[in-house]
């Protein structure tokens, strides 16, 4: 008989699930993962990187700056002339203080390019190793 009462109140009754407080903890966690993550901006140039044979890795790549086959440095998917680079390094730091800077150098490039180019990475950001991408045999 207990079970025919509780059978027909919920039948009854048009009382539905609250969903409200799943939906906030959902907003919570986007908002959480939106704000945590840590964005890679690209160069914007397709690289044929030099292959090697070498076994270290980076992670996590933060700041990319690329040279494509004409020697043409590129940083967030726009050339920039070798003198912005300093000013543009600096700005990319300041949004990603802790990322790794990795600079993508196309196999025909001129090496006096990157080599100019690790120099003022060097007076700017303070490291002496420079990361520098290839691909892997």
């Amino acid at each position: 008989m207990a079970r025919r009462k509780r059978m027909l109140v919920s039948e009854g009754s048009d009382e539905d699930i609250n969903l409200t407080p799943m939906l906030d903890v959902v907003f919570i966690l986007l908002i959480f993962f939106i704000v945590t993550a840590q964005f890679i901006k690209e160069p914007g140039v397709d690289i044929i990187r030099q292959e090697v044979d070498n076994l270290d890795r980076q992670n996590p790549l933060g700041i990319l700056i690329a040279i494509d086959d004409n020697s043409e440095i590129y940083i967030d998917k726009e050339q920039v002339p070798m003198q912005e680079v300093t000013f543009r390094i600096r700005e990319l730091r300041e949004d990603n203080p802790k990322g790794e800077l990795v600079v993508q150098a196309d196999k025909d490039s001129d090496a006096g390019v990157l080599i100019d180019l690790m120099e003022i990475i060097n007076k700017v950001d303070g490291s002496n190793a420079i990361n520098v991408s290839v691909e892997r045999e």
